[in-house]
């Protein structure tokens, strides 16, 4: 069924919206939700938390008039409990079919959907280059991007065309000129904005290394080669080519102060070097990662701070609440960062999740190959980004 095919409940229900659930729990705030999604869907991605508990009843349970005891034994009675399904429709009847039974209940505002637009920004206060750095967040699917901003101009790193109003919107909230948007790499698990922020006047900017693997639209656009640099007021923004994730994996440079490693080094893990070249590809991929790791990223100072493009679960913010960690730290941390070449391949070819949903639609898409509208591109994100290459952190190991 389709969210708009369901019953108005008899019973009026609260909605809770996405964005004040996920104050709740930052808050340590005990939650109950009852995720009424297909368990397939649900095991693939959910809201988690230490203090989140999390049941799984799918909605056609409660499409009877006489919901099934077994069913409703599962529900706590003694706590609010916010129920959610994927649009928002589904959560709404489940809810209202419970609170007509004496439950404590609200529903989630828009569902998983609602959660996904969920974005948000955070000071990067460790950085010390020139002007301001700010981490964009999407708690939903652990996309992260980095907005620098000085002397009247800005550039956004690793956008997400969900949110091209957003980052227009917040330049003009900050009296600054976006001039650039800039791309790690082909990314897998979300669409890029950067083309839709250039339609908007913003110059984007994809890796040179990365236009062989069929990019449609390179010409239209400025392609970053190794050692290129962009100005942002007095700072420079240096294109640092480190492959492995992909052959075109280009990280930035931020004012000799963070390295945006797009997905080639996390604050928890390292990059998975299968999504281009699949499993046949992986092991020179692997070898390609760690030449990178060594050569390009692990050579500069200890005090340079990694911000990659993503977080998992298993990742810890900083202070600031960020998620970035110096080298020097990283390094001490991270096994994986020390070992011998063979050593670190056997080990992130051992662990891999599974890979991203609609990978090869969205690399499609962020080639230029394959056209999807707004919505189509929302969905074909919807869900975790598995682009590192453990499933759980490699850091403290």
């Amino acid at each position: 069924m389709n969210a708009d095919d369901f019953p108005t409940p008899d019973v009026e229900v609260a909605s809770v919206e996405p964005e004040t659930l996920k104050d709740r729990i930052d808050a340590g705030e005990d939650i109950t939700l009852l995720d009424a999604r297909m368990q397939s869907d649900y095991e693939e991605w959910r809201i988690d938390g230490d203090n989140v508990t999390s049941i799984n009843i799918p909605y056609f349970e409660f499409l009877e008039d006489d919901i099934d005891e077994d069913v409703l034994d599962q529900i706590p009675d003694d706590r609010e409990v916010t129920v959610l399904c994927a649009k928002g429709g589904a959560s709404e009847f489940a809810a209202g079919t419970l609170a007509e039974r004496g439950y404590d209940v609200d529903h989630l505002e828009d569902g998983m959907n609602g959660w996904a637009s969920i974005y948000e920004t955070v000071e990067v206060t460790d950085y010390d280059g020139a002007g301001t750095l700010l981490q964009y967040q999407r708690p939903s699917s652990g996309c992260l991007g980095y907005l620098l901003y000085d002397d009247g101009e800005a550039a956004i790193i690793d956008p997400l065309r969900a949110f091209t109003d957003r980052y227009l919107a917040d330049a003009d909230d900050l009296g600054v000129d976006l001039q650039y948007a800039l791309d790690t790499h082909i990314h897998a698990d979300h669409v890029s904005g950067v083309r839709d922020l250039d339609a908007e006047g913003v110059q984007g900017v994809v890796p040179e290394a990365a236009v062989d693997r069929g990019v449609t639209y390179a010409d239209e656009l400025t392609t970053a080669a190794d050692g290129d640099t962009f100005q942002v007021g007095d700072a420079t923004i240096e294109a640092v080519y480190t492959p492995g994730h992909t052959t075109g994996m280009t990280s930035y440079l931020v004012d000799d102060s963070l390295l945006a490693t797009g997905d080639g080094l996390f604050i928890e893990s390292v990059a998975r070097p299968d999504l281009e070249g699949g499993d046949d590809g992986a092991p020179d991929a692997a070898r390609m990662l760690y030449e990178s790791l060594q050569e390009r990223i692990l050579t500069l100072p200890d005090d340079t701070l990694v911000g990659g493009a993503h977080f998992s679960d298993a990742a810890e913010p900083a202070a600031d609440g960020t998620y970035t960690a110096p080298i020097g730290e990283l390094v001490e941390e991270m096994d994986a960062l020390t070992m011998a070449e063979d050593d670190f391949v056997d080990l992130i070819l051992s662990d891999m999740p599974p890979r991203p949903a609609n990978y090869e639609d969205i690399i499609a898409t962020n080639l230029g190959q394959n056209v999807v509208d707004d919505d189509e591109a929302f969905t074909l994100e919807l869900g975790p980004n598995n682009c590192a290459a453990s499933q759980d952190s490699l850091a403290g190991d």
